[in-house]
């Protein structure tokens, strides 16, 4: 093999061989950072909720300019509401409750205030909620609330606020770190309650309290006030899907953080994805093609000195193995360098998605490491087979 490697070393292109490595290099790249980003992206889309089904769906109705000039309310009607009940699609329906008092809210985590602010609660009836009902209780007068957030608060927070004050981020197993003070006026009366924070929820927009002590305070600090629901939550009998759509849409009514917006967003993604690994196999194949161009290259060069060698005894084996370790060599660094790019740019890109939705799971780039080793195995395979079969061209000629 040594005869072999001196005359490799002779012909060798040191610009066809940086040539195909870097090509070889950045269609590696962006093949594995294409497949990596799809599976670590994948889970904020198709992640479920903590507290709410994929069945059930919240309503509210389309309001244009013209029909708020109009006084058009948005409010769900009695009738509308049994209307609804009475589709075949309708497994449960129930109403949104909002406060009729003024509440003034004060979060903070450690110690550190991050929100003073008026704000107003809703609730849904306990059984779309799903959780423990031990969790989710309140005794008429008691000073503690069990609330739901929502999980666009904590991303702003994580994002935002977190980052700028080098406070420590919050996730689902931290949420014992909030501090929620709660202060309601109404009806002459004035009380402050301490809200226990007990998850996020990524479907409901509003801070949720249990329908328990949503009854209980709308009838103590407003006896007076009554307001029709502006949101219907829904649970849908899936067999009836078309149904339900045709009925929402003849009716002008919204679904919020519609599934059918994330289904979209996921095809896009997966499309987009596609595409960029497309391109990246495109780039592989083309330095693969310099590569073999060059090896070709260099086999003739030496095809005369070759031909010796296999007549003096050499196998076709023993010959063709100096340029397959150089292809295989050159693969492994290719791979390697991947990897590596790889994982330093995953960190950066992972660590902007995990402060925005801190409940996903972090992953590995196992799905690379996996994909990078199938591509090599595969490019090795073809260059170790071509490369003997020229060998063995050349050998046959002598024949």
């Amino acid at each position: 093999m040594s005869l072999v490697w001196k005359l490799l070393k002779q012909h060798i292109n040191v610009a066809q061989f940086v040539g195909f490595f870097f090509a070889n290099l950045f269609g590696m790249f962006i093949v594995l950072l294409g497949y990596q980003f799809y599976k670590d992206v994948m889970p904020v889309f198709t992640s479920q909720d903590s507290f709410m089904r994929n069945d059930y769906v919240i309503l509210s109705k389309k309001i244009g300019m013209g029909s708020t000039v109009s006084g058009r309310s948005n409010a769900f009607t009695n009738d509308e509401i049994g209307d609804l009940k009475r589709q075949v699609f309708a497994t449960k329906v129930g109403k949104f409750t909002s406060t009729e008092y003024k509440v003034d809210a004060h979060m903070g985590i450690n110690g550190t205030e991050i929100l003073n602010s008026e704000l107003f609660f809703e609730s849904i009836p306990d059984e779309f909620i799903d959780i423990p009902l031990k969790n989710w209780s309140y005794k008429p007068g008691a000073r503690e609330v069990p609330i739901i957030l929502p999980r666009s608060y904590i991303a702003m927070y994580n994002f935002g606020f977190a980052q700028s004050h080098s406070l420590p981020k919050i996730s689902d197993g931290l949420v014992g770190m909030i501090d929620f003070n709660i202060y309601i006026h109404g009806n002459g009366h004035q009380q402050q309650f301490v809200g226990k924070v007990i998850g996020f929820s990524n479907r409901l927009s509003t801070i949720v309290v249990p329908q328990a002590f949503m009854d209980w305070s709308n009838a103590y600090f407003a006896p007076d006030g009554h307001s029709d629901p502006t949101r219907l939550i829904l649970q849908v009998d899936n067999s009836a899907d078309q149904l339900s759509t045709k009925y929402i849409d003849r009716k002008g009514y919204e679904v919020e953080n519609d599934q059918l917006q994330t289904e979209k967003t996921t095809y896009f993604l997966r499309m987009m994805v596609s595409l960029v690994m497309f391109v990246g196999l495109i780039i592989s194949l083309l330095s693969f093609y310099i590569l073999m161009l060059s090896i070709y290259l260099l086999v003739q060069k030496n095809a005369e000195k070759l031909e010796n060698l296999l007549l003096i005894g050499y196998s076709p084996g023993r010959v063709a193995a100096p340029y397959q370790w150089l292809t295989i060599g050159l693969n492994v660094g290719v791979l390697l360098i991947a990897w590596l790019a790889l994982f330093f740019l995953r960190g950066y890109y992972m660590n902007i998605i995990e402060t925005l939705f801190p409940e996903i799971d972090g992953g590995t780039m196992f799905p690379a490491i996996i994909l990078g080793i199938g591509l090599f195995v595969l490019v090795s395979v073809f260059n170790i087979i071509a490369i003997r079969r020229k060998i063995i061209s050349i050998w046959k000629r002598k024949e």
